[in-house]
């Protein structure tokens, strides 16, 4: 089995993929499906916001939409020249980010789907993330830069370029409207805070590390941010004081990977060490518990 390239909650059950297969997991493995062509890989899984549609990009540019209960694909999409690293769905709309620095929006529910691009990063598209109302959409790139794009629009709205390495960890505040928080790879390892009301730059932290994924409890005015090197972590930070609540260790490689459970309460890493492991994080009674994640499923955290 291949290098873990990325893993998505979905109600009762997790998707992931080791290069040219794709699983869901329910408790066991189940196959979902082969890659048509056997020359191509699995670069990046997004499940639709309903959670009975998974978009699957490749590293042939193609963007590929699966039912996953009759596990048969509904449609292939192409139009990128490289590899679709990074997808987000808004409704009906799959959006897909490529190493060829575009971005493309399409409406599946049209018979002949039509697209629109977008392009302003100048090198490859590494993150894309939708804001809770679903009007803007921001993008980070290996460009180190930071993109604000309104729905309306095929040009940025915002830009921002105060991050120093390439922009992947991206999340939108449930709790605070226009609140986007940003995380910079290696050379750079802040996390940062933007008002995109504003348009101006809020706080901004030095994580120690590589900044992988970060994501906003669905409860409470936190937030959980993965690491690479060196320290190779998952952190809980209270907002906004931007204290660590906890940070935890486990992985032996960059934590690459990191998916919310629907109910908010639970999460799961994947990392570079190909192990997937699950976490109990947030509580909806705000109650704090104390226990380790081992890698059986859902031992609770604090």
């Amino acid at each position: 089995m291949g290098s873990m390239r990325s893993c998505r909650y979905e109600p009762l059950t997790i998707s992931k993929n080791f290069k040219d297969d794709l699983h869901i997991i329910v408790v066991k493995v189940v196959k979902l499906c082969d890659l048509v062509n056997d020359q191509d890989t699995v670069t990046s899984v997004q499940w639709a916001d309903k959670g009975e549609l998974l978009a699957v990009g490749t590293n042939r540019g193609i963007t590929q939409i699966w039912d996953v209960h009759t596990q048969k694909m509904t449609m292939e999409l192409s139009g990128h020249t490289s590899r679709v690293g990074c997808l987000a769905w808004n409704g009906d709309l799959v959006c897909s980010g490529s190493r060829d620095r575009h971005i493309i929006h399409r409406d599946i529910r049209q018979p002949h789907v039509t697209e629109k691009k977008m392009s302003a990063h100048r090198q490859e598209v590494c993150g894309l993330k939708w804001s809770p109302d679903k009007q803007y959409l921001a993008s980070g790139g290996n460009d180190n830069q930071l993109l604000v794009w309104s729905l309306r629009r095929t040009d940025p709205s915002q830009i921002f370029t105060e991050h120093s390495a390439a922009v992947k960890a991206l999340a939108w505040s449930p709790h605070h409207h226009g609140l986007l928080v940003s995380g910079g790879g290696t050379a750079d390892r802040h996390l940062r805070f933007w008002n995109t009301l504003t348009g101006q730059p809020m706080q901004a932290i030095d994580t120690g590390s590589q900044v992988c994924n970060v994501a906003w409890s669905k409860h409470s005015s936190e937030l959980v941010s993965t690491h690479g090197y060196s320290l190779n972590q998952v952190i809980i930070w209270k907002y906004p004081s931007l204290q660590p609540v906890t940070k935890l260790s486990g992985h032996q490689f960059r934590v690459l990977y990191l998916a919310m459970s629907p109910d908010g309460e639970s999460i799961v890493t994947g990392a570079g060490d190909e192990t997937l492991r699950f976490w109990h994080v947030f509580s909806k009674s705000g109650q704090q518990r104390t226990a380790r994640s081992k890698l059986n499923l859902f031992h609770s955290l604090r």
